[in-house]
């Protein structure tokens, strides 16, 4: 496990890099430069320091620019798939699930969040982006994990009353928000989802509900 700090000059060189494999339109080049660097410096720095302040950058507005934001993020998804990717069926059942909220396309935080729990030893089971909330229940159901993460990148999906519902209807399951899309209040309830700000604190809460 790393555990020594990704320093300035670091987050810097990568993001200088990145940058450069991105503006060529060489996703190949980005995902090789992601494994490089997780392996090196950990998931979660990487994503939190590197990654998505880079995202969160990128213009995207004209048509060159829009290429570039999709080989950037294409390359991004890929790299983190592969990361310590080992063969054999997901830990679902009594584990965690992950999904994107429904019509939710952009879930590229679900995508850290899966391999920085790779990195912690944890499975996991992904089920992507935009997943209705029907067939959500219905995974949930057959499965029985003991945590479900779903994901909201903009407030259209980020359905507050819908997590509530979840969570409701999955008693012993606990439901957490990821995503800045989760900008309702929940009620006050016991049960209400929890909102994970950060992917450290939502790698951190998902090893302590699943073990």
């Amino acid at each position: 496990m790393v555990t020594e700090p990704m320093p300035p000059e670091a987050v810097e060189d990568a993001r200088k890099h990145l940058t450069l494999a991105a503006e060529d339109l060489d996703g190949n080049r980005v995902a090789a430069l992601i494994v490089e660097s997780a392996g090196r410096w950990g998931v979660a720095p990487l994503w939190e320091r590197v990654c998505a302040p880079m995202l969160a950058a990128l213009p995207g507005r004209g048509a060159a620019e829009v290429a570039v934001e999709h080989a950037f993020s294409e390359g991004i998804r890929s790299g983190l798939d592969v990361l310590l990717r080992q063969p054999g069926p997901a830990s679902a059942a009594g584990g965690i699930v992950l999904a994107g909220a429904e019509q939710e396309l952009h879930c590229l935080g679900l995508h850290a969040l899966a391999a920085a729990l790779r990195e912690q030893g944890l499975g996991c089971l992904h089920l992507g982006p935009a997943l209705p909330w029907s067939a959500l229940a219905s995974a949930v159901a057959r499965v029985r994990p003991r945590v479900v993460v779903v994901w909201s990148q903009t407030p259209l999906t980020g359905r507050a009353y819908r997590l509530v519902r979840l969570g409701r209807d999955a008693p012993g399951v606990r439901v957490l928000a990821a995503g800045p899309g989760w900008i309702e209040p929940f009620p006050p309830v016991a049960a209400a989802p929890r909102r994970l700000r950060t992917l450290t604190e939502a790698t951190a809460v998902c090893r302590s509900t699943s073990e």
